[in-house]
């Protein structure tokens, strides 16, 4: 399997993964993002939505004011909520979107993400490149693992995005976003990396560890 980012395939060997696993590797996890996490957390919709909401009030209460007609006021509140529609629609299918092309990998030697709604793609991430794994709470068991890339491997933002932690550009971290069961794949790939670092030297602790994606953590040492 090659390192890193692979382009758009047509034919998976195996689901999720650009090519047959090495003989001794073992698939551990799957699983996708949820997409109503996804419209709610990373796209926004529900503070989107009350943005709709507080210009449809700002635009009746200023149509009040300046004593203009109600079939006026409503016509322009109507425009409101129907832009608003649209936008929470694209946002859903958007979601929809992200969910459906989107398959995460734990693996006994590594993390794959394949995502891309316009364009597939591939990311390899070897337990030997990954330096922390930040683990964030969403809501009740949801939540979203954060990967810390060891020093001397970088990524771009703008191609992992929405997989990616957030506000972190200079050192863009892959992440496997909206978990339904976050803490159970913390759990997997905690005790996959530590089975794979147990008998190799010079590899750095794999720490799940406080803050991901701006939300409260759970923390879980690998050791």
């Amino acid at each position: 399997m090659k390192q890193f980012i692979a382009r758009e395939h047509e034919i998976e060997p195996v689901p999720g993964l650009p090519g047959k696993l090495p003989a001794g590797e073992e698939i551990l996890w799957q699983g996708r993002p949820a997409a109503r996490l996804v419209v709610k957390h990373v796209l926004k919709g529900t503070w989107i939505g009350a943005y709709f909401v507080v210009l449809a009030l700002w635009a009746a209460a200023a149509g009040m004011a300046d004593g203009q007609p109600i079939g006026g006021i409503l016509f322009s509140v109507a425009v409101l909520i129907g832009l608003a529609a649209l936008v929470l629609a694209l946002l859903e299918l958007f979601a929809w979107a992200v969910e459906r092309t989107t398959l995460y990998t734990v693996t006994s030697e590594r993390v794959v993400m394949r995502f891309g709604v316009a364009l597939s793609m591939t990311l390899n991430l070897p337990f030997s490149q990954i330096d922390t794994v930040a683990l964030g709470r969403l809501t009740g068991k949801a939540g979203t693992i954060a990967i810390a890339l060891r020093k001397g491997h970088r990524l771009s933002w703008l191609v992992q995005w929405p997989h990616v932690r957030g506000w972190r550009f200079a050192a863009p971290e892959p992440s496997l976003i909206c978990l339904p069961d976050a803490e159970t794949v913390g759990a997997v790939l905690t005790l996959a990396y530590g089975r794979h670092a147990s008998g190799r030297s010079g590899h750095p602790r794999l720490l799940v560890a406080a803050d991901a994606a701006d939300v409260v953590p759970h923390a879980i040492d690998a050791e």
